[in-house]
């Protein structure tokens, strides 16, 4: 009798295969979760700088049209993490809390939360030469925050010219 050869794929074969794709979805799985978490990570930081730089384009927009900036040890700004300014309509006061790493905003009809994840925060401003009393012509404004999620920090910096100082 003559045994006719069937093609095929043995237990063993078959096993083997299984095996084999099985690691390779592991592997695949463990690349697809390190890039969703990178995403992840990514977006948080995105969000935590962006309202830093908005937050840091709204201060010097107020410095520049401001009609004067207080003094450091003069009306009511004790140190480097509070700014008042004073316009035309109101008086602006931005407060750096340490405690609460936030940036709050007074003016005499709101007081809100500005920015939130604030390390460090600090006003730092140059006097007028030859002015007396002391005015501030610009003023420099470094912030250090941190995403709340990955824990990566970044400092940014800011300065802007008191334009009626000029």
């Amino acid at each position: 009798m003559h045994k006719k050869h069937q093609k095929a794929f043995t237990l063993v074969e078959l096993l083997l295969s299984l095996a084999i794709f099985g690691m390779l979805m592991a592997a695949v799985a463990v690349a697809f979760d390190a890039s969703v978490k990178n995403y992840q990570d990514n977006q948080g930081i995105y969000r935590t700088v962006n309202t830093a730089r908005q937050t840091l384009l709204r201060l010097t927009n107020d410095v520049r049209t401001a009609e004067s900036v207080a003094v450091v040890g003069t009306d009511g700004d004790p140190d480097n993490t509070q700014l008042t300014l004073r316009t035309a309509n109101q008086d602006i006061t931005y407060r750096y809390d340490a405690t609460d790493k936030i940036l709050y905003l007074h003016t005499a009809e709101t007081n809100y939360v500005l920015c939130r994840n604030i390390d460090a925060m600090s006003f730092e401003r140059a006097p007028v030469a030859d002015s007396n009393p002391v005015a501030v012509r610009n003023v420099r404004i470094v912030m250090t925050v941190t995403d709340p999620d990955s824990g990566v920090s970044q400092t940014l910096a800011a300065a802007a010219v008191v334009r009626r100082n000029l």
